[in-house]
Protein backbone atom coordinates (compact mmCIF):
# COMPACT_ATOMS: atom_id res chain seq x y z
CA UNK A 1 0.00 0.00 0.00
CA UNK A 2 2.83 2.55 0.96
CA UNK A 3 4.91 4.19 -2.01
CA UNK A 4 8.06 6.46 -1.20
CA UNK A 5 8.88 9.50 -2.35
CA UNK A 6 6.84 11.60 -0.26
CA UNK A 7 7.00 14.93 2.05
CA UNK A 8 4.09 14.56 4.10
CA UNK A 9 3.46 17.94 6.36
CA UNK A 10 0.84 18.06 9.74
CA UNK A 11 -1.48 21.11 9.78
CA UNK A 12 -3.36 21.45 12.85
CA UNK A 13 -6.45 23.87 13.30
CA UNK A 14 -7.92 25.76 9.73
CA UNK A 15 -5.20 28.63 10.71
CA UNK A 16 -2.13 26.21 9.70
CA UNK A 17 -4.62 24.78 6.95
CA UNK A 18 -6.05 27.77 5.24
CA UNK A 19 -2.24 29.10 5.07
CA UNK A 20 -0.64 26.75 3.46
CA UNK A 21 -4.25 26.33 1.49
CA UNK A 22 -4.34 29.39 0.22
CA UNK A 23 -0.40 29.81 -0.53
CA UNK A 24 -1.02 26.88 -2.58
CA UNK A 25 -4.44 28.17 -4.09
CA UNK A 26 -2.37 31.71 -5.05
CA UNK A 27 0.58 29.75 -6.44
CA UNK A 28 -1.65 27.85 -9.20
CA UNK A 29 -1.20 27.90 -12.73
CA UNK A 30 -3.80 25.57 -14.12
CA UNK A 31 -6.21 24.25 -12.20
CA UNK A 32 -7.63 23.59 -8.36
CA UNK A 33 -9.64 20.88 -7.69
CA UNK A 34 -11.62 21.27 -3.65
CA UNK A 35 -14.06 19.18 -1.92
CA UNK A 36 -15.37 19.47 1.42
CA UNK A 37 -18.24 19.20 3.48
CA UNK A 38 -18.83 22.46 4.95
CA UNK A 39 -18.12 25.40 3.41
CA UNK A 40 -18.26 28.38 5.31
CA UNK A 41 -17.18 31.88 4.60
CA UNK A 42 -18.08 33.07 8.12
CA UNK A 43 -14.86 34.59 9.57
CA UNK A 44 -11.25 33.20 7.97
CA UNK A 45 -13.35 30.72 5.65
CA UNK A 46 -13.70 33.35 3.55
CA UNK A 47 -10.05 33.88 3.16
CA UNK A 48 -10.29 30.35 1.12
CA UNK A 49 -13.03 31.75 -1.32
CA UNK A 50 -11.25 34.68 -1.86
CA UNK A 51 -8.17 32.59 -2.72
CA UNK A 52 -10.73 30.41 -5.18
CA UNK A 53 -11.63 33.54 -6.59
CA UNK A 54 -8.93 35.39 -7.53
CA UNK A 55 -7.51 32.10 -9.28
CA UNK A 56 -10.28 31.70 -11.59
CA UNK A 57 -10.48 35.48 -12.61
CA UNK A 58 -6.81 35.04 -13.80
CA UNK A 59 -7.44 32.17 -15.53
CA UNK A 60 -7.01 28.82 -13.39
CA UNK A 61 -9.55 26.06 -14.11
CA UNK A 62 -11.28 26.04 -10.80
CA UNK A 63 -13.75 23.22 -9.67
CA UNK A 64 -15.46 23.01 -6.40
CA UNK A 65 -17.80 20.44 -4.67
CA UNK A 66 -19.59 21.12 -1.27
CA UNK A 67 -21.87 18.48 0.59
CA UNK A 68 -25.72 19.29 0.59
CA UNK A 69 -26.16 18.44 3.95
CA UNK A 70 -22.56 19.75 5.49
CA UNK A 71 -23.26 23.31 3.30
CA UNK A 72 -27.25 22.96 3.34
CA UNK A 73 -27.29 26.90 3.19
CA UNK A 74 -24.49 28.33 0.57
CA UNK A 75 -23.91 31.98 0.65
CA UNK A 76 -25.85 33.69 -1.77
CA UNK A 77 -23.51 36.01 -2.78
CA UNK A 78 -20.57 33.61 -3.19
CA UNK A 79 -22.77 31.63 -5.28
CA UNK A 80 -22.97 34.88 -7.49
CA UNK A 81 -19.17 35.66 -6.90
CA UNK A 82 -18.00 32.22 -7.93
CA UNK A 83 -19.92 32.32 -11.01
CA UNK A 84 -18.82 35.28 -11.83
CA UNK A 85 -15.22 34.49 -11.83
CA UNK A 86 -15.30 31.14 -13.55
CA UNK A 87 -15.60 28.91 -10.58
CA UNK A 88 -17.32 25.67 -11.35
CA UNK A 89 -19.33 24.65 -8.22
CA UNK A 90 -21.40 22.40 -7.39
CA UNK A 91 -23.77 21.05 -4.48
CA UNK A 92 -23.65 17.40 -3.79
CA UNK A 93 -27.04 15.63 -2.89
CA UNK A 94 -29.15 18.55 -1.38
CA UNK A 95 -31.19 17.24 1.34
CA UNK A 96 -34.23 19.92 0.38
CA UNK A 97 -37.30 19.00 2.16
CA UNK A 98 -37.55 15.67 3.71
CA UNK A 99 -34.59 14.42 1.86
CA UNK A 100 -32.80 13.32 5.17
CA UNK A 101 -35.56 11.01 5.47
CA UNK A 102 -34.53 8.96 2.67
CA UNK A 103 -32.16 6.05 3.06
CA UNK A 104 -30.02 6.90 -0.15
CA UNK A 105 -29.16 10.40 0.64
CA UNK A 106 -27.88 9.38 3.86
CA UNK A 107 -24.65 8.74 1.44
CA UNK A 108 -22.75 11.92 1.87
CA UNK A 109 -19.69 13.58 1.05
CA UNK A 110 -17.34 13.93 3.70
CA UNK A 111 -13.90 13.90 2.62
CA UNK A 112 -11.75 17.32 2.77
CA UNK A 113 -9.47 16.76 -0.36
CA UNK A 114 -7.40 19.57 -2.29
CA UNK A 115 -5.14 19.15 -5.27
CA UNK A 116 -3.29 21.59 -6.59
CA UNK A 117 -1.56 22.13 -10.32
CA UNK A 118 -1.46 17.68 -9.56
CA UNK A 119 1.62 18.95 -7.90
CA UNK A 120 0.37 19.21 -4.40
CA UNK A 121 -2.26 17.56 -2.17
CA UNK A 122 -4.17 18.70 0.98
CA UNK A 123 -6.31 16.17 3.23
CA UNK A 124 -7.37 15.77 6.25
CA UNK A 125 -10.78 16.42 8.57
CA UNK A 126 -10.92 20.30 8.66
CA UNK A 127 -13.49 21.41 6.63
CA UNK A 128 -13.50 24.80 5.05
CA UNK A 129 -14.52 26.59 8.57
CA UNK A 130 -12.99 28.55 10.95
CA UNK A 131 -11.77 27.40 14.11
CA UNK A 132 -13.47 29.55 16.62
CA UNK A 133 -16.84 28.97 14.45
CA UNK A 134 -19.82 26.57 14.78
CA UNK A 135 -22.68 26.95 12.30
CA UNK A 136 -24.83 25.42 15.48
CA UNK A 137 -23.17 27.36 18.12
CA UNK A 138 -22.02 30.42 17.19
CA UNK A 139 -18.46 31.43 18.54
CA UNK A 140 -16.25 29.18 20.05
CA UNK A 141 -13.82 29.93 23.29
CA UNK A 142 -11.44 27.77 22.53
CA UNK A 143 -10.14 26.78 19.09
CA UNK A 144 -11.65 23.13 17.10
CA UNK A 145 -9.53 20.37 17.39
CA UNK A 146 -8.62 19.00 14.19
CA UNK A 147 -5.46 18.30 11.58
CA UNK A 148 -4.88 17.99 8.17
CA UNK A 149 -1.76 17.18 5.93
CA UNK A 150 0.04 18.80 3.04
CA UNK A 151 1.65 16.23 0.73
CA UNK A 152 3.95 16.36 -1.99
CA UNK A 153 4.71 12.93 -4.02
CA UNK A 154 3.10 10.04 -5.80
CA UNK A 155 0.03 10.08 -3.90
CA UNK A 156 -0.80 13.13 -5.15
CA UNK A 157 -2.15 11.18 -8.78
CA UNK A 158 -4.18 8.90 -6.74
CA UNK A 159 -6.21 12.42 -5.34
CA UNK A 160 -6.27 14.09 -8.30
CA UNK A 161 -7.58 11.20 -10.41
CA UNK A 162 -10.51 10.78 -7.18
CA UNK A 163 -11.54 14.37 -8.18
CA UNK A 164 -11.08 14.31 -11.40
CA UNK A 165 -13.71 11.04 -11.44
CA UNK A 166 -16.19 12.33 -9.05
CA UNK A 167 -16.41 15.62 -10.56
CA UNK A 168 -17.43 14.21 -14.16
CA UNK A 169 -19.66 11.76 -12.26
CA UNK A 170 -21.55 14.48 -10.57
CA UNK A 171 -22.00 16.02 -14.16
CA UNK A 172 -23.71 12.67 -15.97
CA UNK A 173 -26.01 12.18 -12.88
CA UNK A 174 -26.70 16.24 -13.82
CA UNK A 175 -26.96 15.36 -17.18
CA UNK A 176 -29.41 12.34 -16.90
CA UNK A 177 -31.86 14.09 -14.80
CA UNK A 178 -31.86 16.50 -18.06
CA UNK A 179 -33.42 13.67 -20.04
CA UNK A 180 -30.13 13.33 -22.12
CA UNK A 181 -28.59 9.48 -21.75
CA UNK A 182 -26.19 9.58 -24.34
CA UNK A 183 -24.15 13.01 -23.12
CA UNK A 184 -24.81 10.83 -19.79
CA UNK A 185 -22.77 7.71 -20.79
CA UNK A 186 -20.25 10.43 -22.35
CA UNK A 187 -19.17 11.88 -19.25
CA UNK A 188 -19.26 8.98 -17.56
CA UNK A 189 -16.75 7.20 -20.24
CA UNK A 190 -14.70 11.02 -19.49
CA UNK A 191 -14.59 10.00 -15.88
CA UNK A 192 -12.17 7.38 -16.31
CA UNK A 193 -10.05 8.29 -18.40
CA UNK A 194 -6.72 10.17 -18.11
CA UNK A 195 -6.63 14.32 -18.67
CA UNK A 196 -2.60 14.68 -20.27
CA UNK A 197 -3.10 18.22 -19.99
CA UNK A 198 -4.78 17.87 -16.23
CA UNK A 199 -2.03 14.41 -15.15
CA UNK A 200 1.10 16.27 -16.47
CA UNK A 201 2.29 16.90 -13.28
CA UNK A 202 0.20 14.96 -10.93
CA UNK A 203 2.95 13.67 -8.13
CA UNK A 204 5.91 15.67 -9.48
CA UNK A 205 6.21 18.14 -6.56
CA UNK A 206 9.79 18.54 -5.27
CA UNK A 207 11.05 15.89 -2.68
CA UNK A 208 14.25 15.75 -1.65
CA UNK A 209 16.76 14.05 0.97
CA UNK A 210 15.92 12.22 3.75
CA UNK A 211 12.00 13.80 3.15
CA UNK A 212 12.14 11.61 -0.13
CA UNK A 213 12.05 8.32 2.13
CA UNK A 214 8.46 9.02 3.52
CA UNK A 215 6.40 6.24 2.58
CA UNK A 216 2.93 7.22 2.54
CA UNK A 217 -0.51 6.23 0.75
CA UNK A 218 -4.19 7.87 0.26
CA UNK A 219 -7.08 5.22 0.98
CA UNK A 220 -10.07 6.42 -0.32
CA UNK A 221 -13.93 4.99 0.98
CA UNK A 222 -16.69 4.94 -1.36
CA UNK A 223 -19.67 3.22 -1.93
CA UNK A 224 -18.33 1.36 -5.23
CA UNK A 225 -15.15 -0.46 -5.13
CA UNK A 226 -13.47 1.22 -1.91
CA UNK A 227 -16.25 0.14 0.51
CA UNK A 228 -13.76 -1.13 3.77
CA UNK A 229 -10.47 0.28 2.67
CA UNK A 230 -10.39 2.42 5.30
CA UNK A 231 -11.72 0.21 7.91
CA UNK A 232 -8.99 -2.49 7.19
CA UNK A 233 -6.18 -0.37 7.05
CA UNK A 234 -7.21 0.60 10.76
CA UNK A 235 -7.54 -3.06 11.58
CA UNK A 236 -4.11 -4.09 10.13
CA UNK A 237 -2.87 -1.50 11.90
CA UNK A 238 -4.51 -2.06 15.12
CA UNK A 239 -3.76 -6.00 14.76
CA UNK A 240 -0.20 -5.82 13.95
CA UNK A 241 0.56 -2.84 17.09
CA UNK A 242 3.31 -3.68 19.43
CA UNK A 243 3.39 -0.97 22.35
CA UNK A 244 1.05 1.91 21.83
CA UNK A 245 -1.91 2.69 19.83
CA UNK A 246 -3.26 6.50 20.40
CA UNK A 247 -6.58 7.26 18.46
CA UNK A 248 -8.10 10.86 18.58
CA UNK A 249 -11.74 10.30 16.61
CA UNK A 250 -14.55 13.14 16.85
CA UNK A 251 -17.56 10.30 16.22
CA UNK A 252 -16.37 7.33 17.53
CA UNK A 253 -18.96 3.94 17.24
CA UNK A 254 -16.98 1.17 16.15
CA UNK A 255 -18.05 -2.18 14.36
CA UNK A 256 -17.61 -5.07 16.14
CA UNK A 257 -13.94 -6.10 14.49
CA UNK A 258 -12.52 -2.81 15.04
CA UNK A 259 -13.86 -2.92 18.57
CA UNK A 260 -12.42 -6.47 19.15
CA UNK A 261 -9.01 -5.43 17.61
CA UNK A 262 -9.02 -2.72 20.18
CA UNK A 263 -9.69 -5.19 23.44
CA UNK A 264 -7.45 -7.85 22.12
CA UNK A 265 -4.70 -5.54 21.41
CA UNK A 266 -5.03 -3.99 25.15
CA UNK A 267 -5.07 -8.00 26.36
CA UNK A 268 -1.87 -8.44 25.25
CA UNK A 269 -0.32 -5.72 26.34
CA UNK A 270 -0.57 -2.92 24.19
CA UNK A 271 -1.38 0.65 25.67
CA UNK A 272 -4.78 1.32 23.80
CA UNK A 273 -5.91 5.09 24.39
CA UNK A 274 -8.75 7.01 22.67
CA UNK A 275 -8.86 10.83 22.75
CA UNK A 276 -12.73 11.33 22.11
CA UNK A 277 -15.64 14.29 21.73
CA UNK A 278 -16.04 15.47 25.07
CA UNK A 279 -18.82 18.14 24.47
CA UNK A 280 -22.17 17.24 23.03
CA UNK A 281 -22.79 18.12 19.73
CA UNK A 282 -24.97 15.86 18.20
CA UNK A 283 -27.24 13.28 20.30
CA UNK A 284 -26.54 10.14 18.44
CA UNK A 285 -23.20 10.57 17.86
CA UNK A 286 -23.02 11.52 21.68
CA UNK A 287 -24.70 9.41 22.99
CA UNK A 288 -24.59 6.08 21.32
CA UNK A 289 -20.50 5.79 21.52
CA UNK A 290 -21.09 6.23 25.49
CA UNK A 291 -22.67 2.69 25.05
CA UNK A 292 -19.20 0.82 23.86
CA UNK A 293 -17.06 3.00 26.68
CA UNK A 294 -18.30 -0.06 28.85
CA UNK A 295 -16.03 -3.11 27.68
CA UNK A 296 -13.38 -0.80 26.56
CA UNK A 297 -12.65 0.69 29.91
CA UNK A 298 -13.18 -3.15 31.12
CA UNK A 299 -10.08 -4.68 28.38
CA UNK A 300 -7.92 -1.87 30.01
CA UNK A 301 -8.31 0.73 27.51
CA UNK A 302 -7.89 4.52 28.82
CA UNK A 303 -10.64 6.77 27.30
CA UNK A 304 -9.79 10.77 27.77
CA UNK A 305 -12.68 13.09 26.74
CA UNK A 306 -11.83 16.27 25.07
CA UNK A 307 -13.78 19.14 26.49
CA UNK A 308 -12.36 22.69 25.93
CA UNK A 309 -13.55 23.01 23.01
CA UNK A 310 -15.18 20.47 19.62
CA UNK A 311 -13.12 17.89 18.94
CA UNK A 312 -13.05 16.91 15.06
CA UNK A 313 -9.89 15.05 14.44
CA UNK A 314 -10.01 11.52 12.60
CA UNK A 315 -6.16 10.91 13.64
CA UNK A 316 -4.09 7.95 14.62
CA UNK A 317 -0.60 6.62 15.73
CA UNK A 318 0.57 3.49 16.66
CA UNK A 319 4.03 2.39 17.72
CA UNK A 320 5.52 5.86 16.98
CA UNK A 321 5.82 5.01 13.07
CA UNK A 322 2.30 4.56 11.42
CA UNK A 323 -0.22 7.62 11.43
CA UNK A 324 -3.02 8.36 9.73
CA UNK A 325 -4.89 11.69 9.08
CA UNK A 326 -7.74 11.97 7.46
CA UNK A 327 -11.69 12.77 7.31
CA UNK A 328 -13.35 9.33 8.07
CA UNK A 329 -14.52 9.20 11.94
CA UNK A 330 -14.82 5.79 13.61
CA UNK A 331 -19.02 5.43 13.07
CA UNK A 332 -21.21 3.87 10.76
CA UNK A 333 -21.82 6.95 8.84
CA UNK A 334 -17.86 7.10 8.47
CA UNK A 335 -17.09 3.50 6.95
CA UNK A 336 -20.25 2.08 5.85
CA UNK A 337 -21.72 5.37 3.69
CA UNK A 338 -20.19 7.97 3.53
CA UNK A 339 -17.10 9.30 0.75
CA UNK A 340 -13.84 9.84 2.58
CA UNK A 341 -9.98 10.00 2.47
CA UNK A 342 -7.01 9.36 4.70
CA UNK A 343 -3.48 9.92 3.95
CA UNK A 344 -2.01 7.04 5.92
CA UNK A 345 2.02 7.72 6.46
CA UNK A 346 4.65 5.21 7.92
CA UNK A 347 7.52 7.37 8.67
CA UNK A 348 8.31 7.76 12.49
CA UNK A 349 9.24 11.35 12.45
CA UNK A 350 6.06 12.54 11.34
CA UNK A 351 3.84 9.92 13.56
CA UNK A 352 5.93 11.19 16.45
CA UNK A 353 5.47 14.84 15.50
CA UNK A 354 1.66 14.46 15.86
CA UNK A 355 1.95 11.67 18.66
CA UNK A 356 3.25 14.49 20.82
CA UNK A 357 0.50 17.10 19.72
CA UNK A 358 -1.99 14.01 20.63
CA UNK A 359 0.31 13.21 24.59
CA UNK A 360 -0.36 17.14 25.37
CA UNK A 361 -4.55 17.20 24.44
CA UNK A 362 -4.55 14.02 26.29
CA UNK A 363 -2.83 15.54 29.62
CA UNK A 364 -3.94 18.86 29.60
CA UNK A 365 -6.63 19.49 27.84
CA UNK A 366 -8.48 15.97 28.28
CA UNK A 367 -10.38 14.61 30.91
CA UNK A 368 -9.75 10.70 31.76
CA UNK A 369 -12.67 8.54 31.60
CA UNK A 370 -13.14 6.79 35.11
CA UNK A 371 -14.38 3.05 34.68
CA UNK A 372 -16.40 3.31 38.39
CA UNK A 373 -17.78 6.74 37.50
CA UNK A 374 -18.42 5.06 34.07
CA UNK A 375 -20.66 2.05 35.54
CA UNK A 376 -22.49 4.21 38.22
CA UNK A 377 -23.56 6.85 35.90
CA UNK A 378 -27.31 8.18 36.25
CA UNK A 379 -30.17 5.81 35.17
CA UNK A 380 -31.66 9.16 32.58
CA UNK A 381 -27.86 9.04 31.25
CA UNK A 382 -27.70 5.22 30.41
CA UNK A 383 -31.24 5.12 28.87
CA UNK A 384 -30.10 8.07 26.65
CA UNK A 385 -27.19 6.18 25.75
CA UNK A 386 -29.22 2.87 25.20
CA UNK A 387 -31.40 4.88 22.93
CA UNK A 388 -29.41 6.26 20.99
CA UNK A 389 -27.54 3.41 20.46
CA UNK A 390 -30.78 1.54 19.63
CA UNK A 391 -31.64 3.97 17.22
CA UNK A 392 -28.79 4.22 15.30
CA UNK A 393 -28.78 0.43 14.76
CA UNK A 394 -32.43 0.79 13.32
CA UNK A 395 -31.19 3.34 11.15
CA UNK A 396 -28.35 1.37 9.35
CA UNK A 397 -30.93 -2.18 9.64
CA UNK A 398 -32.98 0.06 7.13
CA UNK A 399 -30.40 1.22 4.92
CA UNK A 400 -29.23 -2.73 4.72
CA UNK A 401 -25.83 -2.00 6.67
CA UNK A 402 -24.51 -4.78 8.97
CA UNK A 403 -22.11 -3.12 11.30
Amino acid sequence: MFAPGHQVDLLQGSQEFFAALVQAIDRSVREVRLETYIFSVEASGAQVAQALERAAQRGVRVFVVMDGAGTDSWSQEWASRFTAAGVAWRIFSPLGGLGILIPSRWRRLHRKLCVVDGRVAFCGGINVLDDFFDPNYGTLTAPRFDFAVRVTGPLVESAHAALVQFWWRLQATRIVRQGDLAAAWKALNEANKSDPDALANAGRGSVTGDRARTRAALVLRDNLRHRTRIERAYRQAIGEAKNDIIIANAYFLPGRKISKGLIHAAQRGVRVRLLLQGRYEYFMQYHAARMVYGKLLAAGIEIIEYRVSFLHAKVAVIDGHWATVGSSNLDPLSLLLAREANVVVDDAAFAQNLQARLEHAMQVEGTRVDPAGYAGRPLVQRLLDRTAYVVMRTLLFINGKRY
